[in-house]
C-alpha cells in the first residue's frame, strides 16, 4: 500500500516537473496533478491498452516509438477531463510523453525494488 502511494506521488511529481519544462503542458496545482495521475492511469489502462493492441504491428515496426504517440494521445485526451490540467497542442503532448518516459525510467532506478521472498521446504 505504501509502495502504491509512493508511486502515485512520484508520478504526480514527474507530471509537475514536465509541466515546468514543456511549453503548452500546464498544471494548476498539486491537487490537479494528483487527480491527473489517476485519470491518466485509468485512460492508459483502458483506452491506451486498446490502442496499443490495435496498433501492435506498427509499434513493432517502429521499435516501440509509436507507443510514445499513443501515450501522447492519452495525455491529450485526459487533459480534457481534469480541471487545472491542460495540454494545449499535440507537440506539447508528445514532448510531455517523452519527458514522462525518461522521468519514469529515472524514478524506476531510484525507488527500491520489492523483495521476493523464497520459501524453501526443508526436510
Amino acid at each position: 500500500m505504501i509502495r502504491m502511494l509512493m508511486q502515485w506521488i512520484l508520478n504526480a511529481v514527474a507530471l509537475w516537473i514536465v509541466s515546468r519544462y514543456v511549453n503548452g503542458f500546464v498544471i494548476g496545482d498539486w491537487l490537479s496533478a494528483m487527480i491527473a495521475v489517476v485519470v491518466i492511469g485509468l485512460f492508459n489502462a483502458t483506452f491506451g491498452l486498446l490502442l496499443k493492441i490495435i496498433t501492435l504491428p506498427l509499434g513493432i515496426l517502429s521499435f516501440g516509438l509509436f507507443f510514445l504517440v499513443i501515450n501522447a494521445v492519452v495525455l491529450k485526451f485526459s487533459s480534457d477531463f481534469v480541471p487545472g490540467f491542460r495540454v494545449e497542442t499535440f507537440k506539447a503532448a508528445l514532448l510531455g510523453a517523452l519527458a514522462l518516459a525518461v522521468l519514469h525510467l529515472l524514478f524506476g532506478f531510484l525507488t527500491p525494488k520489492r523483495r521476493r521472498v523464497e520459501y524453501r521446504a526443508e526436510y
